[in-house]
């Protein structure tokens, strides 16, 4: 994907497949963080407060991903497993095929945050 320099850009520019699953996912990240700042920082989008990256995410050619404080991911394992997503120490990742929930995605970006201290 091509550098974009905003959300809806952004959005637009990901695979066909991805796109209402990633302005589902943006609301969600809006609501749960309701005074973040949407930012594009290393040609993703993100949330942020003050200077600090809350939440991230992105698109790839087969999945998704949703990028948080380790804390986050940590705390939330459990849940992360019982969906049968991938994680990594930062980040979620999911497809059309398994989905990531809007409570988990509420969830994480709550950690996320009290994990970066906000």
């Amino acid at each position: 994907m091509t550098t974009k320099h905003d959300h809806d850009a952004y959005i637009a520019a990901a695979p066909e497949q991805f796109r209402a699953m990633l302005g589902r996912l943006r609301a969600q990240l809006s609501r749960a963080l309701p005074d973040a700042e949407e930012v594009i920082k290393y040609d993703m989008p993100g949330f942020q407060i003050k200077e600090t990256i809350i939440a991230g995410y992105a698109a790839f050619s087969k999945q998704c991903g949703l990028y948080v404080d380790p804390s986050a991911i940590a705390a939330h394992a459990d849940e992360i497993a019982s969906l049968k997503l991938k994680a990594t120490k930062t980040g979620v990742t999911f497809s059309v095929s398994k989905p990531i929930t809007d409570e988990l995605v509420e969830k994480l970006a709550v950690s996320s945050r009290r994990g970066k201290g906000f």
